[in-house]
């Protein structure tokens, strides 16, 4: 019996071996991710960092209507900067900046809530420091 399994592991190691996937090694290159292009959107990456376009704060809470301060007046910049919104940097979610995401989330193709969570802040801040915005 020992024999057996000796035999069947002498077998089937080397197959499963060359089924694995291939390891990256040191002197592989690693090419850039390249956006996808959405509607009239951003077609190339930006390095993002201190030369963001709107600097109010960097913190990137959910935010909805009724939120106020300084993550608010971020957003409605970069709404500003992303789909020439015109919104006042005040610092109050309220009706206008909601419509206002909303029309930003519909023209981004991502889910159109009215909310600014994770995947809005997301294309926000990628949106409104690309070459050429406004997009929408």
């Amino acid at each position: 019996m020992r024999r057996v399994l000796t035999a069947v592991a002498a077998l089937v190691l080397p197959i499963s071996l060359a089924a694995a996937p291939a390891v990256a090694s040191a002197t592989d290159t690693v090419k850039p991710a390249q956006a996808v292009d959405k509607s009239n959107g951003p077609t190339a990456l930006v390095a993002q960092g201190p030369d963001d376009v709107c600097d109010f704060t960097i913190n990137r809470p959910s935010l909805r209507l009724g939120s106020s301060g300084a993550a608010v007046q971020q957003a409605q910049c970069y709404l500003n900067q992303a789909i020439d919104a015109g919104l006042d940097q005040d610092g109050d979610f309220g009706q206008i900046t909601q419509s206002a995401t909303r029309a930003f989330q519909q023209c981004a193709g991502i889910v159109v809530d009215g909310r600014i969570g994770a995947q809005t802040w997301s294309f926000l801040s990628f949106w409104a420091n690309a070459p050429g915005a406004p997009f929408c």
